[in-house]
């Protein structure tokens, strides 16, 4: 049985199935991590 794979890996391996550029992967990981950080800063 393989573990499940982490979030941000899943993002990553979708963004490079659609053909996306580096660059723009780069961008969507860091806007989910702020707003996972923000989200646990902010419980409201």
């Amino acid at each position: 049985m393989m573990p499940e794979k982490r979030l941000l890996d899943q993002v990553r391996e979708k963004i490079r199935f659609k053909h996306y550029s580096y660059r723009t992967e780069q961008t969507y990981v860091y806007w989910i991590k702020r707003f996972i950080f923000f989200t646990m800063n902010n419980p409201n």
